[in-house]
């Protein structure tokens, strides 16, 4: 779809569906209060305060409502009013949570204020939008879902219903969208996890802070243990760092100034001082940098830390392991020289990108920059800003490495090169980062004395291999939908002799098996042979060995691929080498 506005067409069709959805409820319900309703990924929502909690069979209904305005082709027309004027009006029609976001403009210094009408139904919106509403296609769009919402985010004031929709530019995307959706509701981390018995939530524990059984752990641990594979590979060797620190740390760090309303504060019953659980490890590092005397030949020094981390998230956007209050990183800084910097970025990539092939995920890159125009989002001053993104920019060229640029995803100390992976459904997940910082070791006064006798300041690089491996479990989970490769499986193989005559020598081969520290199990409950073996398909496990009168004479197990419906009978000598070349390759 063509259109002269700045907005990609598809995004103009989310924002203006938002409208339409809006417009659609207001019919539904004349006494509705309207919130905001922006575009989102793959669509939009709209919130609102309604006289009735909506039901599921609602969003057809409106859906339905929504046609009618798209075929009535209803011309979208912008008028630019006075604040005054804008106030007056949604006073007059009791959108008071209109007249809030008119106020909150008026105190920003906005003078005018921009409404969007189309047939009887305005919104105030700043826009762009389709030049119609005939623009959308009926057969591309749909409504999804409905969820609970605080207006403005604030759990202090009301809750509002949201109503979430998407929308495309034509039919058949929208069928794969909805295929998509299918298939991602079968592989939700948050069923599966329950199903294959890997982690738990309790209500006493607190929203937000995982349990982990034997299996998750183990899971955990592995990754935690592959991430520490490859960054010592580079020379990273990992720290340990405490999970509550003075605010002034956080102070000369910046985060206290930046990120406070996003800490867990900590309370202590013989000091007035102030202390918070740590949201990230940079901070600490400094201080270990800082603890002694450093020259130009330890550079680079580099450390890695998987210490829990604490973030307040709000109770709503809490989700599964993806978005947590409690969780740790692959979390590793580098201090070295300039002209250290781009040999230490490379080798970073380097191991990043062996780890997606490992877990079999394509990826992307991305340049994530400082945005100018909302530059007291960031630290430090705006020439230090322009020669760091222009340094991670040459990297990038000079490697042939292809990328994005996207302007304000910086972190607040600097610009960062994300890499965007892609899943076995084909969503995006923001995972490693690379982050170049000249900010830091400034404010925490850090330096090195150099070949030349004076005293120099480090660069820090921060770097995450996979991020959270918390989070990274929960993608995992969904890449694999539960079926993890061979090398990350918390059970590797279960036997199952064919009745209890045969248990003995399940024994011996289980010994076997665990000998060569291969992790195994035995399923010889008093049930059906069918029945165990359906029962140890649904845990997803990689391999299954029946074992019976002709295995036990021939000393072989019947082997069984969660892959491959087809079966074969091999010694257990040969299926002990095969499974171990398989675990070493981590295929």
């Amino acid at each position: 779809m063509s259109t002269k506005n700045d907005l990609p067409g598809i995004e103009l069709l989310r924002h203006s569906a938002a409208h339409v959805l809006a417009a659609a409820v207001l019919e539904m319900f004349p006494e509705a209060k309207f919130g905001i309703g922006p575009a989102i990924e793959n669509g939009f929502y709209y919130d609102f305060e309604l006289p009735r909690t909506l039901i599921p069979e609602d969003l057809p209904l409106l859906e339905e409502k929504m046609k009618e305005i798209i075929k009535a082709n209803h011309p979208l027309e912008k008028q630019e009013i006075s604040v005054d004027n804008a106030r007056q009006h949604f006073e007059k029609l009791g959108q008071n949570y209109k007249v809030e976001l008119i106020n909150d403009l008026e105190s920003a210094g906005e003078k005018k204020v921009s409404v969007y009408k189309f047939d009887s139904f305005v919104d105030l919106c700043s826009g762009p939008h389709i030049e119609s509403s005939g623009k959308i296609n009926p057969k591309a769009f749909a409504l999804t879902k409905i969820s609970g919402a605080y207006w403005k985010g604030d759990a202090e004031k009301a809750q509002l219903q949201r109503i979430y929709g998407v929308v495309f530019e034509n039919e058949k995307e929208l069928k794969e969208y909805k295929i998509q959706q299918e298939e991602a509701a079968k592989r939700d981390h948050r069923k599966l996890g329950k199903e294959l018995d890997l982690f738990v939530f309790s209500d006493l524990v607190g929203p937000g802070l995982p349990l982990y059984t034997n299996k998750g752990a183990f899971i955990r641990r592995e990754i935690i243990k592959y991430c520490n594979e490859l960054q010592g590979a580079i020379g990273y060797r990992e720290v340990w760092t405490p999970n509550m620190n003075r605010a002034e740390l956080f102070k000369i760090s910046g985060h206290y100034e930046k990120y406070k309303e996003d800490m867990f504060k900590v309370i202590s019953n013989h000091t007035k001082e102030e202390y918070f659980l740590k949201p990230m490890n940079c901070p600490q590092h400094t201080q270990i940098f800082a603890s002694k005397m450093r020259s130009y030949k330890d550079l680079p020094i580099r450390i890695a830390d998987f210490a829990n981390l604490y973030r307040d998230e709000k109770p709503g956007e809490l989700l599964g392991l993806a978005r947590l209050r409690c969780f740790c990183q692959d979390d590793g800084h580098c201090f070295c020289s300039e002209d250290q910097i781009k040999s230490e970025f490379l080798a970073v990539l380097s191991v990043i990108k062996k780890a997606m092939k490992t877990f079999g995920m394509q990826y992307a890159i991305r340049l994530s920059l400082w945005d100018p125009k909302n530059s007291e989002k960031y630290l430090g001053e705006p020439a230090i800003w322009e020669s760091s993104q222009k340094l991670l920019e040459e990297i990038l060229k000079e490697n042939k490495i292809e990328y994005t640029s996207a302007i304000g995803e910086a972190a607040i100390y600097g610009p960062k090169m994300d890499l965007i992976a892609k899943d076995s459904l084909g969503r995006e997940w923001q995972l490693s980062t690379i982050q170049l910082d000249f900010i830091m070791p400034v404010r925490f006064g850090l330096n090195y004395i150099d070949s030349d006798g004076k005293q120099k300041t480090p660069v820090m690089i921060h770097r995450a291999i996979i991020g959270s491996p918390e989070r990274f479990m929960g993608v995992l989970i969904e890449h694999y939908a539960g079926a993890f490769p061979l090398w990350l499986s918390p059970v590797q193989v279960t036997i199952i002799p064919v009745s209890e005559k045969f248990s003995d020598y399940a024994e011996e081969v289980k010994t076997k098996l665990l000998e060569k520290n291969i992790r195994v199990e035995m399923n010889d409950k008093g049930e059906s042979l069918g029945k165990r073996i359906s029962e140890t398909e649904r845990q997803k496990i990689p391999y299954i060995l029946v074992v019976g009168e002709r295995e036990v004479a021939e000393k072989s197990v019947n082997v069984r691929t969660r892959a491959v419906k087809n079966q074969q009978t091999l010694s257990v000598d040969k299926f002990i080498e095969k499974i171990a070349k398989e675990i070493e390759e981590k295929k």
